[in-house]
């Protein structure tokens, strides 16, 4: 009887810590996260790269979405049920570094139909649907952050993103050059 008592203060222990998981912050790269972020990364000189669709062939997407528009290589996001456009037509091609040498930039363009909703922080669930979804009323997304990418990213690839300490904005790789937003 001991045994079927301990296994169920067990289980219930499991369930509340996952609970608390669900709603907790995330961090990479560092201990903690910065003020009221839900997703913070840490200050090595690399971004995030953003997936690559076909924003033609899927009609479902949530407001909030950021990708490269495979049809175009444009870097894109979701607004008012629009797209708008943050940077002009990127590119797959190979970059050059400052010894004349190939950078590769080119990308894996998924062509299979995803399973499920992809990760959801914040939340424990959500009628967004994508391949990492943060869902929070309180908390927001902190970029990585990189003094001068242009100069410190050494090898982006099409659909990196960050945010530039030095000139505070939202940095942009579209495959050719960075993209500022203020």
């Amino acid at each position: 009887m001991n045994k079927i008592l301990n296994m169920k203060k067990f289980i219930i222990l499991c369930l509340i810590l996952s609970t608390n998981l669900l709603y907790a912050q995330v961090s990479i790269g560092k201990n903690q996260v910065d003020g009221a972020g839900i997703l913070d990364f840490g200050n090595e000189k690399k971004g995030i790269i953003l997936p690559i669709a076909d924003i033609e062939t899927t009609t479902n997407y949530t407001n909030g979405t950021l990708l490269i528009d495979k049809n175009d290589l444009k870097v894109k996001v979701f607004q008012n049920n629009e797209w708008l456009e943050l940077s002009d037509e990127g590119s797959f091609d190979a970059q050059k570094d400052e010894n004349n040498n190939d950078i590769s930039t080119s990308a894996n363009i998924n062509t299979t139909e995803e399973i499920g909703k992809g990760v959801i922080i914040g939340a424990e669930s959500s009628e967004a649907e994508g391949v990492l979804i943060l869902e929070s009323t309180d908390k927001a997304l902190i970029l990585p952050k990189v003094f001068r990418p242009h100069e410190n990213i050494l090898s982006p690839v099409a659909g990196t993103i960050c945010y530039d300490t030095e000139s505070d904005s939202f940095a942009v790789f579209d495959g050719k050059v960075w993209n500022y937003w203020k």
